[in-house]
């Protein structure tokens, strides 16, 4: 391979990891899972859940992209972030803004065309909530942490308006995910909280470990009830409430054993649970549904 080909192969590779390939498949799932839970009691379209999924995929991509542009000074200085694309130096500046732009509006414009006005809204106001607001208050506020919620619980309902923009039931969707990503979020942010604070950013209220892990479990025990509702509303099934119920207590342990040791290793326990209970849960509930 010569010089010229492996150059342009990074290059490449550094577009590639502006989208945070593995968060956008992770929303882009989200989504379609919003969309199959609506539309199985009448029928779930394949095109249209191509749709969903690829006018989701842009979007999210280009949202990341962005924040990626938008961070690029904090990123630099912590060691997590520090080898990203734009603050390694492998993509100017400007490229990275660009190209993020150009796969949002390709996205917005794509799920507008494709699954109708209200998704493409949905889909807009989760990328503007999340470099508008949640991006900038990182760097005032804890409270950036349930703020940056929203935006990460939206996706489910770019699925669920894409088949019915009347039904309700989608809110319940939303609400599991808004207090699961605050579980997660906390997590990952005490875990690497020294990196935060070499770049300014205050995703973990100040105060002992025992506050933040209080909060966690406060979070969990709230998702416990909330998770079950979709069974009971008639979205899913008895394979969903089981899976719901286990899931979610076992989310609740780990909290709760954070909370008596507040370890680096019990808060990893917990933020691995929550990865995995995720992809769980919304496995489980299209299951229930069939």
């Amino acid at each position: 391979m010569s010089l010229e080909e492996r150059l342009r192969i990074r290059g490449l590779s550094a577009y590639l990891e502006l989208t945070k390939p593995g968060i956008t498949i992770f929303v882009a799932v989200t989504a379609a899972v919003g969309y199959v839970i609506a539309a199985l009691p009448t029928g779930v379209s394949a095109t249209r859940l191509f749709h969903v999924v690829l006018g989701t995929t842009l979007t999210t991509a280009g949202a990341l992209a962005l924040n990626q542009y938008l961070e690029r000074r904090p990123d630099a200085l912590m060691v997590r972030t520090r080898q990203r694309p734009v603050p390694s130096g492998r993509l100017r500046p400007e490229r990275a803004r660009w190209f993020g732009w150009a796969l949002l509006l390709a996205g917005i414009g794509h799920l507008w065309f494709w699954t109708g006005l209200l998704p493409a809204l949905v889909a807009a106001v989760t990328a503007l909530l999340y470099n508008g607001a949640y991006t900038p208050l990182k760097s005032r506020s804890p409270l950036a942490t349930p703020v940056g919620a929203v935006p990460g619980a939206l996706p489910a309902l770019i699925g669920w308006t894409a088949h019915t923009a009347g039904d309700p039931r989608g809110l319940l969707l939303f609400g599991i995910l808004f207090l699961w990503q605050l579980v997660h979020v906390l997590a990952l942010g005490w875990n690497l909280r020294e990196d935060y604070v070499r770049a300014g950013f205050q995703l973990i209220p100040p105060g002992p470990s025992r506050l933040v892990a209080g909060l966690m479990v406060g979070y969990s025990v709230a998702l416990l009830p909330v998770s079950l509702l979709p069974a009971f509303f008639g979205m899913t099934g008895t394979v969903y409430l089981v899976a719901a119920a286990v899931l979610g207590t076992a989310m609740a342990g780990a909290t709760t054993a954070f909370l008596l040791r507040p370890t680096r290793r019990r808060c990893h326990r917990v933020f691995l649970g929550s990865i995995l209970y995720h992809p769980a849960l919304m496995t489980s509930m299209v299951v229930g549904a069939i």
